[in-house]
């Protein structure tokens, strides 16, 4: 009854029959006149005083006002988890403040930072909940250098792997199991499948809200006229909107009067001349960054082996190699970014997202180095727990990397604003790096992926990182950045984000985590998949006990044909690789339209 009505005695008797709160809210939502919503509220409390004399009995009466207490409860309740969403009221600032395109790095970032949070609980419910009831007690001291290296007392907790045992687990006797070999593996294998779903979920509904949908190619005329929302009465929310939709509108003008500048056939020559001499000098870049990584890695593990071996201060020269990974990662991405402002390009997001590609190439390279490093060299080590080793190196990298994060936002910006505000005020205020900070992200993330199989709790430690992260560049963007000089849209940046997370971040780790469980041997000594021939061996000797019950002959038929089926596999990469493929062309045929969607405009 809210999209003009007569207010009928069906209108009445429902006002009526709701709570004080959500009548004043329905009677002001009203498309009416204030006099007509007077009238309107008057012939309720009428009606309420009516229905008052014909009550029943006093036990429907209380009944009733029980209701109403647990609606208004319930009411309460909303509108308090409504006040706790901490994000909601710093993404509008930033939207109205800043645009779209640094706005989509804040949502991307809550977005990991709820995914990390899943991803934890997981693991501490299946996981890390039934190692601590056949935990053994940690004898190791404690001297607080282990919050860097990783090491130390942290090597007998459930933080890594070699911690966990490969017994099952009863404390009843004659009671209900628990088969840890199995819990480690299918958590950790059903986690990689719902991020598979969860990510191909998001790709597809972003997707579809700004590659498909026909109302996104609609201009600013319906914005404009129709988006105000005129239940905000508070004049901070007020001036809020305004400055959000200013800036929406200007993104939307900014977009649709971009010009496309006529160069001639000598200026061409030149900008792809300068294309190919950058790109050159940025994948020569990222191959030394690349070949220095691996000479360095196998160094430290040959100090490591020969200084030996849980000894602290051996742990803490490993340091030298998260240090000098983060370093690279940090410092080149600016010769990128300086590389980028050289070429010239057309609109600030050709640039941001040739940055974002270089980037990219640079951190998945160093990891894919890493991860060889890992596989080949020190899975195959005299080390007593190589899985353990692993996940130290990685939970090194993980904080170093978040310690050179709060860092880039100290120097890169906050220094900055200084140097542009004090020492060289032609510079001015700097502007929000948004590939930079994305790639770091993604780099992030793919680091907590590969560490979940060797340190189940690296989620945990990834969540809390983001969550200091977020408030940091918040701060950090609000007193130390300007908004973007070029305005400009970026509809479609959040898809790009999440495709990039996904390919070729995830389907990476996804690789690298297969080669762990189906190839290589688990040590001897520690873990609880120890003296077996493989971790996914677990499996398939759980397979051939189930084969003896009946009961169970659907899970055996699941396995066989599906889990264990080589065709099953082909067929599902092939289904991936066609949605792709067609969801690049439905891109293309979209920018096509939007083109001479354009030429109309212009004519």
């Amino acid at each position: 009854f809210l999209h003009g009505f007569d207010a009928g005695e069906d209108v009445i008797e429902s006002l009526a029959n709701m709570s004080n709160n959500e009548r004043i809210k329905a009677i002001q939502k009203m498309p009416e006149t204030m006099r007509k919503k007077r009238e309107i509220r008057n012939r309720v409390l009428k009606e309420i005083k009516e229905k008052s004399r014909y009550r029943g009995a006093q036990c429907t009466q209380r009944l009733k006002g029980a209701a109403v207490s647990f609606r208004r409860l319930g009411n309460t309740l909303s509108e308090y988890f409504h006040q706790l969403r901490i994000w909601h009221k710093t993404k509008k600032i930033i939207g109205a403040e800043f645009g779209t395109s640094v706005l989509s790095y804040f949502v991307f970032l809550k977005w990991l930072l709820n995914f990390n949070i899943f991803s934890f609980l997981v693991n501490f419910s299946f996981i890390t909940i039934p190692q601590f009831l056949a935990a053994e007690p940690n004898n190791l001291s404690f001297t607080g250098l282990e919050l860097l290296t990783g090491a130390g007392y942290f090597q007998q907790t459930v933080l890594y792997y070699g911690f966990y045992t490969n017994a099952t687990i009863s404390k009843i006797e004659n009671g209900p199991s628990y088969n840890m070999q199995l819990a480690y593996i299918f958590t950790v294998g059903i986690y990689f499948v719902i991020c598979f779903l969860i990510l191909l979920f998001s790709m597809a509904k972003l997707f579809a809200r700004n590659f498909i949908n026909p109302k996104t190619l609609h201009l600013n005329a319906s914005k404009m006229l129709c988006i105000w929302d005129f239940n905000i009465t508070n004049e901070n929310a007020v001036k809020l909107k305004q400055k959000n939709l200013h800036t929406q509108i200007k993104e939307g003008l900014a977009e649709l009067n971009k010009e496309i500048r006529n160069l001639s056939t000598l200026e061409r020559v030149h900008r792809f001349a300068i294309h190919l001499l950058a790109w050159v000098a940025s994948l020569g870049a990222a191959v030394a960054a690349c070949t220095g990584v691996y000479f360095l890695s196998i160094n430290n593990l040959k100090l490591f082996m020969r200084w030996h071996r849980n000894d602290l201060e051996s742990q803490a020269a490993m340091l030298v190699l998260p240090v000098i990974v983060s370093l690279l990662n940090t410092l080149i991405p600016f010769f990128f970014s300086w590389l980028g402002h050289l070429e010239k390009f057309q609109s600030p997001g050709q640039h941001i997202f040739v940055t974002i590609i270089r980037t990219i190439i640079l951190k998945l390279s160093i990891i894919g180095i890493l991860c060889y490093y890992w596989i080949n060299i020190v899975a195959i080590s005299e080390s007593q727990c190589w899985e353990t080793l692993v996940g130290q190196d990685i939970y090194r990298l993980v904080l170093v990397d978040f310690i050179f994060c709060l860092l880039g936002s100290f120097f890169g910006e906050f220094l900055r604003r200084i140097i542009g505000t004090t020492v060289c005020v032609s510079l001015g205020l700097p502007e929000f790096d948004i590939g930079r900070n994305v790639l770091h992200l993604i780099y992030a993330q793919t680091l907590t992926w590969i560490g979940i199989l060797f340190s189940p709790l690296l989620p945990g430690i990834q969540m809390i990182a983001f969550f200091i992260v977020f408030f940091v560049k918040k701060v950090s963007l609000m007193r130390n950045c300007q908004p973007p000089r070029k305005v400009w849209r970026t509809a479609q940046m959040m898809t790009s984000f999440i495709f990039l997370l996904f390919c070729p971040s995830f389907l990476g780790v996804l690789s690298v985590i297969g080669v762990t469980v189906w190839r290589l041997k688990p040590s001897e000594e520690c873990g609880p998949f120890r003296g077996l021939s493989s971790m996914y061996a677990a499996v398939t000797e759980w397979i051939k006990i189930l084969e003896s019950y009946a009961a169970w002959k659907w899970v055996v038929w699941i396995y066989h044909n599906l889990i264990a089926n080589r065709l099953f596999f082909f067929i599902l990469s092939t289904f991936v690789i066609i949605v792709i493929y067609l969801c690049g062309q439905i891109v293309h045929a979209r920018k096509i339209m939007i083109g001479r969607l354009f030429e109309q405009i212009n004519n």
